[in-house]
């Protein structure tokens, strides 16, 4: 099947690409620009990676839209909760409706591209309040995608049913070079080591008992 694969250069979406790349054509990679703090060192990794794998690459600029969302991903490094890693921190890193934002972009541009299928890294350890992360959000997109299309696009959401640690170990498998992903809220050269997806990263490698090559402050 030819498809194309949402890749923000980390950890799970980069296992994605691989896995696509093993049992697909891809046809291209999508990233996004939305203006997010660890925007810079995501893309540098995505695009390094679609660029290994012989890839094309295709960046979308979205920062215009993301001027009127509200998240403390839009905010800078120091809106990001580190500490007391509650609920209420958590659903300030929320981005509203950031993966139908990008699903409904992607679902055009694969099209134009003659794909037959998206593919997205959704996994069944994404957090209950990213609502747009869900499987029922996903089979709901899936079933509005294919209407909407003449191609009847599939969104291909293969670690749907896994755990993060699950898609490490599979990446590991794969061959990705963990090194050249990029998972960080903060944005900063290093991993910050404490905010939600640093603390999720970490464990992952942990779970896996795959060696971490990912350097934090702290």
């Amino acid at each position: 099947m030819n498809v194309a694969v949402l890749l923000s250069g980390g950890l799970d979406s980069t296992t994605a690409l691989h896995w696509a790349h093993r049992h697909h054509h891809v046809v291209c990679a999508m990233a996004f620009n939305y203006g997010s703090n660890h925007g810079t060192r995501e893309l540098e990794c995505a695009r390094w990676q679609a660029g290994q794998l012989g890839i094309p690459y295709c960046e979308i600029d979205l920062r215009s839209v993301s001027e009127h969302l509200q998240s403390a991903l839009l905010s800078g490094a120091e809106a990001i909760p580190t500490a007391n890693y509650a609920e209420e921190n958590l659903r300030q890193t929320v981005v509203p409706f950031r993966n139908g934002i990008f699903l409904a972009i992607a679902a055009g541009i694969a099209e134009s591209k003659d794909a037959q299928g998206i593919v997205i890294a959704a996994h069944s350890g994404d957090h209950a309040l990213y609502p747009d992360c869900c499987e029922d959000f996903m089979e709901s997109m899936s079933t509005a995608i294919a209407l909407g299309t003449y191609a009847r696009l599939q969104i291909l959401r293969p670690f749907i049913a896994h755990s993060k640690a699950d898609i490490t170990a599979l990446g590991a498998e794969l061959g990705v070079d963990f090194s050249r992903t990029y998972s960080c809220y903060c944005g900063g050269e290093k991993h910050c080591g404490q905010c939600a997806t640093c603390r999720e990263r970490r464990e992952s490698f942990a779970t896996a008992g795959i060696p971490d090559p990912t350097e934090y402050t702290s």
